[in-house]
């Protein structure tokens, strides 16, 4: 999932002073008949995707900045003495009009984007971020927070306003309250700079992505392709060559066909090609992705990047940024991260190696004459798959097609498990055709939310999976949430079925997780609808909700033969199931690279930053025992959205650790029956409906009646280790853990 203000995978980080705004002049067409500047009519509030345009978005924006200082204006200069209703409420209904104005804009340029849109997007950043400063460091505004937040024992708050008042106390504190003013004006300048860095990086990531096409001249160099595949490379050679802005003379040609590459290092063909030397030229071009020199070679930003983290850090007066970050987050400090990858390092490349001795023992069976390297991974693990549990990804995908998966199989398993029914709905506008409306209704019948999913790819939007909400359920402005899923699925031709791999099913009912977080929200304040978690405990819920792909009612329901209707063969599901620990070693040790990375750059003292970002990386790699070349990164630096594009910057990690609570969670539902509405309701009351408005590892807690432990992740990812006397640490309950 992408990092992004406002995606799971995704903190707004709009933070330079209010003249600065104040005196900004739109150079956008006028606002009149703009439809962001007004509250959607339509149901739920769904935006009117049909109305809104391109020059829309900067004059609502702008005025909705305008709007929001004039609004906190009035909180810092009320003349009354300081109450929670009058500042921290008051404060929680500011920014209305922004938030609507730049949702829409940043969900619509995340999945829909075009030239227009990113610049855009570059003009805005440093005026947001300067924004978000003359908010949280207004002297006077804080002033009268502190005043309400020191007599807080007083105030006799529900649970949840006592948080809120906890919570924008520490957001202002870390967002620079208490710095002396020439700290804040280097603060400011930080900010801007970095806005704009993030950007730019972003958005060099996604050219670069689509400029890196892979250009192949024949079909016979395409041998091992599925028909499916090949649908999904051969009629977009011409369109895909000239959106991604290619120049050679090979492009376009009738006869020749594109590789697209995805946002990760690995790609989805390179299980199927047979052409070694095909294989390891997409390899290649993916790796060295935003490095290589040109346009879009994201090496400086990167380096500015982690010197301004880390100056910002020392400013607001932690050792680096990863202390930075991690202190708000479920784990809270740099030693408990490092000790979780840490410990795991080691066992995740050892299985790696084992993985890789069985290849190699395929490829020399084969007189195959070489080592094992990247471009070879995939292929080979697919015979070893073979060998050992005789099946392949192959014939799966005939029972994994996208309408039956989501509605025989995302949405089944939420009707089982919390009561949910779905209608499609034709009459709610979208922004793109192949977008799906549904109006989700909850177990009592009653409308509960307005659902999109987004499923396929295209060059106009950014790679990976995640969920975002248009609108949040809030009891303070009595609105129910609009959310809406994004996948990456390649689209075949017309009349082609829509045939899934393995962990594209996996990636439907993950995202879908976080959708019913979003949608099961029940909370009064907006700061702490849905998904507004912890970034490291964000992920947990919807990796729970991966458990019911592979249960047995659920997917006999929806794994049905896309010509014949036959459900999956309990034979194959077993394979499927026995298959479960394959190739662990593999998927572990490059996310834990990438986890690696992130923490390598962030945990740096503004003096140790390098000068050359290639080196760096390989010697982190070296440094933490995981550079082994087979296995690369997830993510390279230099195309890792998720460190520095926002969100999840130190902050990789939280796969990992969410997959610790999942795990368990898992363990909690299968020995109370599985998938019941008992359970569900449960899940929904203690955890799912609750957000952000309490500690969240407390809320983990309260739900499974214990502390979380390590043991069942390991287990599910085949790294037991023998128990020895030192093993308790593997209690997860403290930062210690």
């Amino acid at each position: 999932m992408r990092p992004h203000p406002f995606f799971t995978a995704c903190a707004l980080f709009i933070t330079a002073q209010i003249t600065a705004v104040s005196a900004t002049k739109s150079t956008a067409p006028p606002a009149k008949n703009n439809p962001l500047l007004t509250e959607s009519a339509l149901p739920y509030h769904v935006p009117p995707f049909d109305k809104i345009k391109n020059e829309h978005f900067a004059p609502a924006i702008e005025a909705g900045m305008r709007e929001q200082l004039k609004e906190v204006a009035a909180v810092a200069n009320n003349p009354e003495k300081p109450t929670f209703e009058n500042t921290v409420v008051a404060l929680e209904r500011t920014g209305r009009l922004l938030d609507r104005a730049q949702r829409v804009f940043e969900n619509l340029n995340a999945c829909n984007t075009n030239p227009a849109m990113q610049q855009i997007e570059k003009d805005m950043a440093p005026k947001l971020a300067a924004h978000a400063d003359a908010i949280h460091l207004n002297g006077k505004l804080f002033a009268r927070l502190q005043q309400v937040y020191d007599n807080r024992s007083t105030l006799g708050l529900d649970p949840e306003s006592a948080y809120l008042l906890e919570r924008y106390y520490k957001d202002f504190v870390r967002d620079g309250a208490k710095l002396s003013d020439p700290d804040k004006e280097k603060l400011k300048k930080i900010n801007a700079e970095l806005a704009t860095l993030q950007t730019e990086f972003e958005q060099d990531v996604l050219k670069e992505r689509n400029a890196s096409s892979v250009v192949v001249d024949k079909k016979d160099d395409l041998a091992g392709l599925s028909d499916n595949q090949m649908a999904s490379v051969t009629p977009t050679a011409k369109a895909e060559h000239t959106s991604a802005g290619r120049t050679d003379s090979s492009g376009g040609e009738e006869g020749k066909f594109v590789i697209q590459l995805q946002n990760t290092t690995g790609q989805p063909l390179l299980g199927s090609l047979q052409n070694r030397p095909l294989r390891q030229r997409i390899m290649e071009v993916s790796l060295a992705r935003d490095s290589k020199g040109g346009q879009f070679d994201t090496r400086k930003v990167v380096l500015r990047t982690a010197q301004l983290r880390a100056e910002k850090a020392k400013l607001l007066g932690y050792q680096n940024w990863a202390a930075y970050q991690l202190e708000d987050q479920t784990a809270h400090d740099v030693p408990t991260v490092n000790k979780l990858l840490a410990g795991l390092a080691p066992p995740a490349v050892a299985n790696a190696k084992r993985e890789a001795a069985d290849m190699q023992k395929i490829v020399d069976q084969q007189n195959g004459g070489f080592q094992i390297s990247s471009w070879d991974w995939d292929f080979y693990s697919e015979q070893v798959r073979k060998a050992k549990y005789d099946f392949d990804e192959s014939q799966l995908r005939p029972y994994y097609e996208l309408n039956h998966v989501i509605l025989d199989g995302v949405f089944y398993a939420a009707n089982k498990e919390y009561g949910l029914t779905f209608k499609e709905r034709h009459d709610i506008p979208v922004y793109q055709p192949d977008v799906r409306v549904f109006e989700v209704y909850d177990r009592d019948g009653q409308p509960l939310a307005i659902f999109l999913g987004d499923y396929y790819a295209r060059p106009s939007k950014h790679g990976g999976a995640w969920m975002n909400a248009y609108v949040q359920q809030s009891g303070l402005f009595a609105t129910r949430p609009v959310v809406a899923n994004h996948l990456n699925i390649p689209k075949p031709p017309p009349g082609e079925p829509t045939l899934l791999t393995h962990d594209e099913v996996r990636t439907a009912f993950h995202e879908f997780g976080h959708a019913l977080h979003g949608m099961f929200s029940n909370v009064k304040y907006p700061r702490f609808s849905g998904t507004s978690v912890p970034r490291d405990f964000v992920e947990y819920p919807s990796q729970v909700n991966e458990m019911w792909m592979d249960w047995p009612e659920v997917l006999k329901n929806y794994a049905k033969h896309y010509q014949t209707g036959e459900s999956i063969p309990q034979a194959l599901l077993d394979k499927v199931l026995a298959a479960d620990k394959f190739n662990q070693g593999y998927k572990t040790t490059e996310y834990l690279s990438a986890s690696l990375l992130d923490q390598a750059w962030h945990q740096l003292d503004p003096s140790q930053i390098p000068t050359d970002a290639v080196a760096f990386e390989a010697d982190a790699l070296h440094q933490a025992g995981v550079d082994f070349p087979p296995v690369p990164p997830r993510y390279r630096s230099f195309y890792f959205s998720h460190a520095f594009a926002g969100g999840y910057s130190a902050g990789y990690y939280s796969y990992l650790w969410s997959e610790v609570l999942d795990a368990d969670t898992v363990e909690y539902f299968k020995e109370h029956g599985g998938l019941t509405r008992e359970n569900g309701d449960r899940f929904r009351s203690m955890l799912l409906s609750r957000g952000g408005s309490s500690d969240a590892l407390g809320l983990f807690k309260d739900f499974t009646g214990r502390e979380p432990y390590i043991e069942p992740l390991l287990k599910r990812r085949g790294l037991e280790k023998p128990p020895t006397p030192d093993d308790n640490p593997a209690k997860l309950s403290s930062p210690a853990g």
